[in-house]
């Protein structure tokens, strides 16, 4: 049986790099998770507590040298890990909006990557 070639629908160079997120607001207190990679176009990460799909959240992105990002996304995908995995869930999200400096940040965390 044939199968057919993988396609990446990607629009954006995804890297990983030294980035934390977490719930802004009044979630800002909640435990930073590493984001696994990042582009211009989202970001995948874990999360303990499921999150539904095409639920926006406002995150809080930590970069080095102490810089931050508050970024409007969108749960695009989600995935419950095993008993072993770092979280309980694995997620994608899609940027929705975010600010000048914030896609700056990130742009700047793309060539590091």
């Amino acid at each position: 049986m044939e199968t057919s070639p993988t396609v990446n629908r990607r629009r954006f160079k995804r890297v990983q790099a030294p980035i934390l997120v977490r719930p802004a607001g009044l979630l800002a207190w909640a435990a930073a998770r590493t984001v696994n990679d990042i582009s211009l176009g989202g970001i995948r990460t874990y999360a303990d507590e499921p999150i539904p799909l095409g639920r926006r959240i406002e995150i809080e992105l930590l970069f080095p040298e102490s810089d931050t990002a508050t970024v409007l996304a969108e749960v695009a995908w989600a995935e419950s890990l095993g008993e072993s995995a770092p979280a309980r869930h694995e997620m994608g999200l899609s940027l929705i909006s975010a600010s000048p400096e914030a896609l700056g940040l990130i742009k700047r965390a793309l060539a590091v990557g």
